[in-house]
C-alpha cells in the first residue's frame, strides 16, 4: 500500500441533478488517454458510494499531488448554465463525511482539501475549508 497524507474532494463539473456512473466517467478519462478512471471513488446524487481507481494505486485527479492522496468526486458541482454551483446533495454530504471519517480511521489523520486549493479550478464548487471546517 502506499503513503496517503490527504483527501482531495472534487466534483465531475456536470450538471445540477444529473446522474452520472463510474462507468460514464471511466469512459471520459480513457478517451483522454488515462490507464483508468482518475478517482478512487464516486459518490452519486443519491448518496451511494461506488469505488473507481483502486486506492492502491495511484489516482489521477489533481496534477503533482496524485502520489500521496485520495481522490474523491462527487457527481455535479454546476448549474444548468455550467457555472461553478455547490450542488452536493445530503445524501452526498453525509457519504462524503462517512467515506473521509472511515479512511481516516484506516490510514490515519489524512489531511482534507478541494481541487481548488492546488489548481486554478472550481472544483468541488465550494471552499472545503468552509463547508467541511469541523473536519478539518
Amino acid at each position: 500500500m502506499r503513503q496517503l497524507n490527504r483527501i482531495i474532494l472534487h466534483c465531475t463539473a456536470t450538471p445540477e441533478g444529473k446522474h452520472f456512473t463510474v462507468d460514464q466517467i471511466r469512459k471520459w478519462h480513457l478517451a483522454q488517454g488515462w490507464k483508468d478512471i482518475g478517482y478512487h471513488y464516486v459518490i452519486y446524487l443519491d448518496g451511494t458510494l461506488k469505488e473507481g481507481r483502486p486506492i492502491e494505486q495511484v489516482g489521477a485527479h489533481t496534477k503533482d499531488h496524485n502520489k500521496d492522496s485520495v481522490g474523491i468526486v462527487y457527481v455535479g458541482g454546476v448549474d444548468a448554465k455550467g457555472k461553478a454551483k455547490d450542488t452536493m446533495t445530503q445524501e452526498q454530504e453525509t457519504t462524503t463525511v462517512n467515506l473521509i471519517k472511515a479512511l481516516r480511521e484506516e490510514y490515519g489523520e489524512l489531511s482534507l482539501h478541494g481541487h481548488n486549493e492546488f489548481a486554478n479550478k472550481a472544483c468541488p464548487s465550494f471552499n472545503v475549508k468552509t463547508k467541511f471546517h469541523w473536519l478539518l
